[in-house]
């Protein structure tokens, strides 16, 4: 994506962040939701500070993406890949946060940050 954004004005990227911010939100996850897996999932959420970046409603801000309502596979393989250290930015704030959870911890916050509304 670097390489992509590269030749893009300040313009050009305000133009496309106009276009994104138009799209229609994604529509529920196919999976229904799991109360058990929700509930792990919120508590792991709060107690790894995602709510101080992401907002106490995960929907981001400036820089920092929107975790609600995203697509549950998306944000699994995301996060494996800040925990391994193969997706960087945010500092290392995001490694920090995940290296102490497990691999299931990071299936329930991605279960809860998808069907959270």
């Amino acid at each position: 994506m670097t390489d992509v954004a590269k030749p893009l004005t300040n313009d050009d990227l305000r133009a496309l962040a106009a276009e994104v911010e138009k799209l229609p939100p994604p529509p529920p996850p196919d999976e229904p939701r799991d109360d058990a897996r929700f509930a792990r999932g919120e508590a792991l959420t709060r107690a790894h500070h995602c709510v101080v970046c992401h907002r106490p409603d995960l929907g981001g801000q400036q820089q920092v993406p929107r975790l609600a309502h995203q697509r549950e596979d998306y944000l699994l393989k995301t996060m494996r890949e800040f925990k391994r250290g193969t997706r960087i930015g945010y500092g290392g704030t995001m490694t920090q946060e995940l290296v102490p959870l497990t691999d299931a911890d990071l299936v329930d916050v991605a279960h809860f940050l998808a069907h959270v509304r």
